[in-house]
């Protein structure tokens, strides 16, 4: 049933995207900072978590994730350190994905060439 769940939550999480390219006519950067924005906000308020419990990567994987891992570390870090640990959490949970797109992203541009 979980399977199922992660189905349609993260499906659904697709169709909005979907339907902020095909109707509301953003541009694909727009549309990913409005869904980070949404997941960020739904994670200040404290929805996300019981999201990701109820639907697993369905939650996970879209982008909106990745607005929940950036206010989560921020507050997590923000209890423990203070206000100093606001910018410190941001950076200690999303470090390894931004890392890796980096390093992902450079060696693509070395084995493939452009079209043009």
């Amino acid at each position: 049933m979980q399977f199922l769940w992660a189905f349609i939550v993260g499906g659904a999480i697709c169709v909005v995207g979907q339907l902020l390219f095909d109707v509301v006519k953003l541009t694909p950067a727009h549309t990913m900072a409005t869904l980070v924005v949404v997941g960020a906000i739904i994670d200040g308020i404290g929805w996300y978590e019981p999201l990701v419990s109820f639907a697993g990567a369905g939650a996970t994987v879209p982008i909106t994730s990745f607005g929940n891992a950036l206010v989560h570390g921020a507050l997590t870090e923000l209890e423990n350190s203070g206000w100093i640990g606001v910018i410190s959490g941001i950076f200690k949970v999303t470090s390894a994905g931004i890392s890796a797109a980096i390093i992902f992203s450079f060696l693509a541009a070395l084995v493939v060439r452009p079209k043009g």
